[in-house]
């Protein structure tokens, strides 16, 4: 086996890759609660059959049942053993999806592949179907010669938060082990540039509820000297940040550590920024992303405008959702939310707190040498060199893994870009990257077997 040999391969089992992965953008496996999750059973047992097809002797749809007593949606757990001597890798991503969003927001169908440009456009084309397909392109093309020890691990509510997934790892805790994990849910620093994410922030959300009557009342006649609800909460999350856009919680971490520049300008483009909008908060760019806090209102009730009425507004609901910085105690943060809102409420308005999902944050180890060899596969597969990164985003389940298999090396790989608009209108995968990812991973578990 060369590597050379690894690139034509890649190359020759693309086009079956990317047919493979239309199919399972056209299953609509949104597991929010709201929707069919009729969808959610057909989308792992298509997910299933793709592993069992890629030389994977046994495979299985499987399910737990939650803290809350309710089962969980069907993950794949598939399983190859490794021969004599060799590493065991666990391979991670999810088959479930966000809610499609506006329609009028997409171009094309969310749940239609189209190709436009170089990219394919459909929800879960990026996250994290693309994930899916990377692991299934590898084992593919490495085959019989794979070399190592394959479990596979692909959940079906990871978009709602992953609520049986530590009573999924202790249910099939023995099953899971492995020496190396690679989650392949994250992004690349751009396309053309791999990207190795080294750290994640964590999350808190929670719903805030101010009251300020206890009906609604006429607001010509009483409309002075009360303020309506939505005016009063518009004040207390402006409290949040301060008049340069930084987080104001007291009591949370943040650190100006970057080591990454990320020129503004790029960052503008990658966010589609609107020109005259000035950027929130002071320090490196690439601090604020991810080493720092960030808070948004994610969510608001209030009545709309073509229901409004002169009525002073009585209550008023707000969801926060609260990215901390590695080294961050989810707890702590969420009393320190908790605490400010309490505080600062305007006017002497109840306000009533009520807390939500928490995650924790990641940060890396030094290098280990699936680490190393992670570079070497990313080089090689792109001819570059990767950008250690962070996230600003959160995949709260990787503190479970590290927690319940700390001698493993947690590797969290991407196959989105800047461009991929994973969880917006218009979501989308570069082809020519994946087909770089695919390389890269079957690059990687070649290596970690000691054949290249």
């Amino acid at each position: 086996m060369t590597i050379e040999d690894l690139t034509t391969r890649t190359a020759a089992e693309f086009p079956r890759i990317r047919r493979d992965l239309e199919s399972l953008v056209r299953i609509p496996s949104v597991s929010a609660p709201a929707f069919d999750p009729q969808h959610l059973e057909d989308s792992a047992a298509a997910v299933a059959q793709l592993f069992r097809d890629a030389g994977l002797p046994e495979v299985e749809v499987v399910r737990v049942t939650g803290p809350d007593g309710r089962p969980g949606a069907p993950a794949v757990l598939a399983h190859r053993p490794a021969p004599a001597g060799a590493p065991t890798v666990l391979l991670y991503a999810h088959h479930d999806v966000q809610p499609p969003g506006d329609p009028a927001g997409w171009t094309s169908p969310p749940f239609e592949p189209t190709e436009r440009d170089g990219r394919l456009y459909g929800r879960g084309a990026a996250d994290d179907k693309a994930g899916i397909m990377a692991h299934v392109g590898a084992l593919r093309v490495l085959g019989e010669e794979l070399g190592v020890g394959v479990t596979v691990f692909s959940e079906g509510e990871e978009e709602i938060g992953s609520p049986t997934f530590r009573t999924f790892l202790e249910t099939y805790r023995d099953r899971l082990a492995a020496d190396v994990i690679v989650v392949a849910d994250s992004s690349n620093w751009k396309v053309g540039v791999p990207g190795l994410t080294t750290s994640l922030r964590g999350l808190v959300d929670c719903t805030v509820e101010l009251t300020v009557l206890d009906h609604a009342v006429h607001s010509g006649m009483f409309g002075g000297p009360v303020l309506d609800a939505l005016t009063l909460m518009s004040r207390l999350v402006a409290t949040l940040h301060d008049d340069a856009g930084n987080v104001a919680v007291p009591g949370l971490v943040a650190t100006d550590r970057a080591d990454v520049d990320y020129p503004e300008a790029d960052f503008r483009a990658d966010a589609g920024v609107l020109e005259g909008v000035r950027l929130a908060g002071t320090g490196p760019l690439a601090a604020r992303l991810w080493t720092k806090p960030a808070i948004s209102v994610i969510g608001m009730d209030a009545t709309s405008v073509d229901h409004a009425s002169n009525t002073v507004i009585p209550s008023a609901r707000a969801k926060l959702s609260m990215r901390i910085a590695p080294g961050q105690d989810p707890a702590a943060a969420e009393r320190a939310l908790h605490d400010h809102l309490v505080a600062n409420a305007p006017f002497g308005a109840r306000v009533t707190v009520t807390p939500g999902e928490t995650g924790q944050a990641f940060q890396a180890p030094e290098d280990s040498a699936a680490m190393q060899a992670a570079r070497w596969a990313f080089t090689t597969a792109w001819g570059t060199e990767p950008v250690d990164l962070g996230v600003g985003g959160s995949i709260p389940f990787i503190a479970d893994l590290a927690d319940v298999y700390p001698g493993a090396a947690i590797l969290v790989t991407g196959v989105e870009d800047p461009d991929s608009r994973a969880h917006s209108e218009n979501e989308s995968v570069h082809l020519g990257e994946l087909e770089r990812v695919v390389l890269a991973e079957a690059l990687l578990l070649a290596r970690l077997a000691d054949r290249l």
